[in-house]
């Protein structure tokens, strides 16, 4: 009897034994899946089984940094339901854990809907992933992206022309609180003077001849939404006035009103040109470019990270054979091609690779695009090289000069500074007017060392 009893308890310390384990194994598994990208990574590897996955192309997928993927996919691994095998390149693939506890919880997990998160609904934020190579540098502006979208504070967006500063602000919005809001694009370019009361603010019947009915502006549609002014730096002193007391009084009135409309926006600027030299040369308000600078992204250009362009150039040619009806390999780039490509210097940045690799696709004969496919590259490539003994601008010259001096410092900007006899300041705009960046920008970013003088 008491063998008997023995046993009994034996038997009901193993079962609550086992409860625990099981309970234990939940609450670890629940924390696991509590991070988004864990739990993305994890449904990704298991809805592609038969695929292996190296950090970079996890990172492309995501658009997270190494460091963060790295650790999701280790934290994985440990935890059994992932694989990673050690090749010359560590790739990551989907694993069955081996106790039945964890496996029936990862079951249960990979049934249930996935989460559907902002970035996944928001379609600037898949286009911007088709500009995301093996640098980094595209990376970072997500992580700024991110951090701008959680607040209203207003964004100054840098970048040369045809880099996707558009995208990055429609981005913002839609990762926002504002997304359910409109978002009003307005290109400061193209319109003068005359029409920019118009356009922005509105204006009401007869308020000038053609006006037959009230029409309202952009900043009353983006009323609860997104303002987005494109080439800020091409406003007129005039508008750029009328746009400083909108910021200020959060109201105005339409062109031939009299009546004080109330608005809520969140205002997102972008420009190519230098704001802060413009300031200095009092043609950028002070007090304006202080309003609309509160945070600053600045976007690479292409010529920056000349490694993403094989990349980026095959992503948008599979993207040209799925829109013409054609097999994704239906056109391929020859090496040559490719070389071709990444040795041109990109003045029209993304809009131009994209145009540019659309153009090869069509006026290659067969399925291989080859370099003589991209003749007007070579053509721009001839006619620079055409003009050799050409003397160089002042400007040129200047910009020559600096790289020479911080290449010989070794980017020690105060050292620089010193030899060129200018503040530090005055070396700061230099280096952000001519677009300049270290040797090994990837590495200075992920330092953190001197990441001011790049963002901006």
């Amino acid at each position: 009897m008491d063998d008997l009893t023995y046993s009994a308890r034996r038997a009901v310390a193993s079962t609550v034994r086992q409860a625990e384990n099981a309970r234990d194994l939940a609450a670890r598994f629940r924390v696991l899946v509590q991070s988004p990208l864990r739990a993305s990574i994890l449904r990704h590897l298991h809805a592609n089984p038969d695929e292996t996955f190296d950090i970079e192309s996890l990172m492309q997928i995501f658009g997270r940094m190494r460091l963060d993927v790295e650790n999701c996919a280790n934290e994985l691994v440990n935890a059994c339901v992932a694989r990673r095998l050690d090749d010359a390149v560590p790739r990551f693939t989907a694993a069955r854990p081996p106790n039945d506890t964890m496996a029936i919880l990862l079951d249960d997990f990979l049934e249930r809907r996935a989460t559907v998160t902002s970035e996944d609904q928001s379609p600037s934020v898949q286009r911007f992933r088709e500009m995301i190579g093996r640098d980094e540098k595209m990376l970072i502006v997500f992580e700024w992206i991110r951090t701008a979208a959680k607040s209203d504070i207003s964004v100054l967006i840098l970048g040369p022309t045809g880099s996707g500063k558009e995208v990055v602000a429609r981005m913002i919005h839609e990762l926002s609180r504002r997304a359910s809001g409109r978002f009003q694009a307005v290109n400061c370019a193209a319109l003068p003077d005359t029409l920019f009361e118009s356009e922005v603010f509105g204006h009401e019947k007869g308020a000038f001849t053609g006006a037959h009915d009230r029409k309202p502006g952009r900043l009353e549609l983006a009323d609860k939404g997104t303002l987005f002014l494109d080439e800020i730096g091409d406003l007129s002193v005039m508008a750029q006035a009328k746009l400083l007391r909108v910021l200020e009084d959060r109201r105005f009135e339409r062109l031939g009103g009299n009546r004080q409309i109330d608005v809520d926006f969140r205002l997102i600027s972008a420009t190519n040109r230098p704001l802060d030299l413009f300031v200095r040369d009092t043609r950028f308000r002070e007090d304006l470019y202080y309003r609309v600078n509160a945070f600053a992204i600045r976007l690479p250009s292409l010529k920056e990270r000349s490694s993403d362009i094989p990349t980026l150039a095959q992503r948008f040619l599979t993207r040209y054979c799925a829109g013409n009806g054609l097999a994704a390999d239906g056109k391929t780039f020859s090496r040559e091609a490719f070389d071709t490509l990444t040795a041109y210097s990109w003045p029209g940045n993304i809009r131009e690779l994209e145009s540019t690799v659309a153009r090869a696709a069509l006026s290659a004969p067969g399925r291989v695009i080859r370099a003589t496919d991209i003749e007007f590259l070579n053509a721009f490539a001839s006619a620079t090289q055409a003009a050799p003994d050409k003397l160089p601008s002042l400007r040129e010259a200047e910009r020559a000069h600096i790289v020479r001096i911080l290449e010989a410092v070794h980017w020690n900007k105060k050292h620089a500074a010193d030899v060129l006899e200018i503040s530090r300041g005055t070396l700061y705009r230099k280096i952000t007017e001519y677009n300049l960046e270290p040797p090994t920008p990837a590495s200075v970013f992920r330092n953190g060392t001197d990441a001011d003088s790049h963002r901006v």
